[in-house]
């Protein structure tokens, strides 16, 4: 009976090669997955594209600023025409499910109009969904965004408008640009509209969209030659102050 060779340490040729084969391999394979990792476009929170923005599904709303008014009237879609220069106001109403629809797509004539589900019913600082936006569009333009509401006074018989301390600056500057969360700016309005003794004492509170603290919301939309802000939606929470 033939003996099968073996070399010095006991191993066939062979299995020699075998085992060299799949050693390179498997150095190989390690190599392509932290070189994955390592890439910055890959990391969560970045969209895959290094945008800033979150991953996943998502409802795109562009505002675009044109110089010449429209004069149709328009729906549906996901834009809405605004000035170029000057204000308009972005009318918000509730949807009854989760879904978002440019109700008015025309603000070129003072009012244009948006439906969005109630960001955050319970009012607690976490948000069922996020909205992020950045600046596209030729450099040099800008624009500011401002979550507002209306309450009606029973006493008086009259309606004041109170509109959130903070505000969405959005300002075009050369390059890509990236995406920023805006959502305490865009999905609650944060005034002064009561205190412990049930009368105002300076300190803002927080009212999210369709509170019914206050009524017709709206986005005062002030246009300073920004041809077009990138709005999206996530199925993302954010926390609020």
């Amino acid at each position: 009976m033939k003996m099968k060779y073996l070399d010095q340490k006991g191993f066939s040729p062979i299995l020699m090669v075998l085992l060299v084969g799949l050693v390179f391999a498997s150095s190989m394979a390690l190599t392509k997955v932290m070189k994955d990792n390592s890439n910055p476009s890959a990391t969560a929170g970045s969209g895959g594209k290094g945008n800033g923005a979150p991953s996943g599904p998502h409802f795109n709303l562009n505002i675009i600023g044109v110089p010449k008014a429209k004069t149709t009237d328009m729906t549906g879609g996901g834009r809405i025409f605004v000035p170029l220069q000057g204000k308009c106001q972005i009318n918000l109403t509730e949807s009854a499910d989760t879904s978002m629809y440019v109700t008015d797509a025309n603000c070129t004539d003072g009012k244009g109009g948006f439906q969005l589900p109630n960001p955050d019913p319970e009012n607690d600082g976490i948000t069922e969904y996020s909205v992020w936006v950045r600046a596209r569009g030729k450099p040099g333009g800008s624009s500011s965004t401002t979550a507002c509401g209306e309450l009606y006074d029973e006493v008086t018989m009259t309606t004041s408008t109170y509109c959130s301390v903070y505000k969405t600056v959005a300002v075009r500057d050369k390059g890509k640009g990236n995406f920023a969360d805006v959502s305490r700016e865009l999905l609650y309005v944060y005034v002064d509209l009561t205190g412990p003794e049930g009368v105002p004492d300076g300190v803002p509170e927080r009212y999210n969209l369709f509170s019914d603290a206050l009524q017709n919301y709206f986005w005062d939309y002030d246009n300073n030659g920004l041809k077009l802000l990138q709005m999206r939606f996530y199925q993302v929470p954010s926390v609020v102050e």
